[in-house]
């Protein structure tokens, strides 16, 4: 398996910053309550994954290793800033409705680690693909989430995506049932703790079967000759 391969299945699903890491929680947690919300802040983390992880690289050979830690914070402040900015421009409602969870991004465990972990020790196409895994794969878990809280909570799926991708998208929103009152249990935090156990269990669950089957396809017969 070459390097892109691996550093794909990594970020999607060995190493998912928030199904296995259980990285950058926090905002996961809190924006996920519709599909428009999780779309906006994974893109805006993949954004800033991406742009840090590609700067880390270029200027690792620079700076020393004693002050690394605060230079990357100062790399992915500055993404964040340029993300927070485009966003208050182009996308003004949703910069509202994400709040204070967008200049958090600065605190995701998740880009820092990556920064550490693999920017500052590889060359900058390959911190850009990692960034690019990891960010999908983050990005993903946030929409499957969103998903999730949405149609439960509100019968509804990417309700308010204009907010996102312009008036056009107003036709994508669909009603799966008509709901009196939301469920605010899958609406609010405690229904995205519960939703993100039942993502984390069934990755498990999946890959528990994987080894199994790989275990029987290993498993050889000895052969006994006289």
């Amino acid at each position: 398996m070459n390097e892109y391969k691996h550093l794909t299945k990594q970020g999607l699903w060995d190493n998912n910053p928030a199904l296995v890491q259980l990285l950058g929680l926090c905002p996961l947690l809190a924006v996920t309550a519709s599909v428009t919300n999780a779309l906006g802040l994974g893109l805006a983390t993949l954004f800033v994954l991406v742009g840090s992880n590609i700067t880390v690289s270029l200027v690792r050979e620079f700076v020393p290793s004693e002050i690394r830690i605060p230079v990357f914070v100062m790399v992915i402040a500055t993404f964040v800033t340029i993300i927070q900015l485009l966003m208050n421009a182009y996308v003004f409602q949703l910069y509202q409705s994400l709040g204070i969870f967008i200049p958090l991004i600065v605190t995701n465990c998740a880009i820092i680690g990556r920064a550490e972990a693999y920017a500052s020790k590889n060359p900058w196409q390959r911190a850009a693909f990692d960034g690019l895994a990891m960010g999908a794969g983050f990005a993903l878990v946030l929409v499957v989430l969103g998903a999730m809280r949405e149609i439960i909570g509100n019968g509804t799926l990417f309700n308010g995506a204009e907010l996102l991708l312009g008036d056009w998208a107003a036709q994508l929103r669909i009603e799966l049932f008509t709901v009196n009152y939301p469920l605010l249990l899958a609406i609010l935090p405690p229904g995205a703790f519960i939703g993100m156990g039942f993502i984390i269990a069934l990755k498990n669950k999946i890959d528990s079967v994987r080894s199994a089957r790989a275990e029987k396809k290993t498993v050889t017969r000895a052969r006994v000759t006289a």
